[in-house]
């Protein structure tokens, strides 16, 4: 008795073509596709337009007499261009108070962001991967500090400025920043330490490599884009703070916040070296931002996956 093996009986038409490749979206699909991202596209820039025109209505008006400004708004320069003048700026240069104030707010942001950033990553660095006695119960305490309000600290800080003689100084505003920026940079930096592998440390231990050797060629290349966007957070607070610097800088030391909040005082007389203040106190900001803009990003998607 033989035995026969049954072939399926296979459909022609239902069989893919071996040359054919995915198949062709239909044409109600491909245009409703353009047309979601045509649409996607159109409501991200008027969203960008939106952002942009509060920083936009403020160049102009630094670019406008004050006589234009008081009698219209910043948007009757697309009709009369002849409006725009450089005059606003060349009286700000010429006002000494206001230079000495952004080269104040310079030496108060510079030193402050590299502080934070070089003693917060030491800190973070031993939290996370040295053992010492106490360890955790000294980080509860820097995580206790993160709720402690920017107020309380005013008056008792300022009575030992006080004691110790740089109430006023660009010394005394710079500590007090340091010192409050401290807990949040250190929580920072040791949660993003903390999820670099093991297995890169005990390496570089077995090779013989110092902890500060290590620190410096593994962690810091590591944790460079959270590093990145501690210093981009520390250096926008700072360059923007204005609490502290009314409380602990006196008028030779005061930063642009400071002078730009005096000269308010009179708005409807100031109000060239206002418009033109306020767009040079922002633009440093935004420049430092797009430019460590990418290792912004990387920070922020390193610390969501980890």
């Amino acid at each position: 008795m033989s035995t026969r093996e049954d072939t399926a009986a296979v459909d022609p038409a239902a069989a893919p073509d071996p040359g054919q490749g995915a198949p062709q979206s239909s044409l109600a699909s491909r245009i409703v596709s353009r047309l979601g991202s045509g649409l996607l596209q159109a409501v991200l820039v008027l969203i960008a337009v939106f952002w942009l025109m509060p920083t936009l209505g403020l160049f102009i008006s630094s670019l406008r007499s004050p006589q234009d400004n008081s009698a219209s708004g910043w948007w009757a320069v697309l009709t009369e261009p002849s409006q725009l003048t450089l005059e606003n700026y060349a009286s700000l240069l010429d006002n000494e108070g206001f230079v000495a104030s952004f080269f104040n707010t310079v030496l108060i942001t510079v030193p402050s962001t590299v502080l934070i950033v070089v003693i917060a990553a030491l800190a973070a660095y031993a939290f996370a991967w040295l053992e010492f006695p106490g360890r955790d119960w000294l980080f509860l305490g820097v995580v206790g500090l993160l709720v402690v309000p920017l107020q309380v600290a005013l008056v008792p800080i300022a009575q030992i400025y006080g004691g110790l003689g740089i109430y006023g100084s660009i010394l005394g505003v710079v500590l007090f920043h340091v010192g409050y920026g401290l807990p949040f940079a250190i929580f920072l930096l040791r949660n993003f330490f903390a999820a670099i592998p093991r297995d890169l440390l005990e390496a570089a231990r077995m090779d013989g490599g110092r902890e500060f050797t290590i620190f410096r060629r593994v962690i810091l290349p590591l944790g460079g884009p959270a590093i990145a966007s501690l210093a981009i957070f520390q250096f926008l607070w700072v360059w923007n703070d204005l609490l502290v610097a009314l409380v602990f800088a006196d008028a030779q030391n005061q930063p642009m916040t400071k002078a730009l909040q005096s000269e308010m005082r009179q708005f409807g007389a100031n109000i060239d070296v206002i418009s033109s203040g306020a767009f040079l106190s922002m633009v440093v900001p935004l420049l430092v931002f797009f430019a460590f803009q990418r290792y912004f990003v990387q920070g922020v998607m390193a610390g969501a996956v980890k």
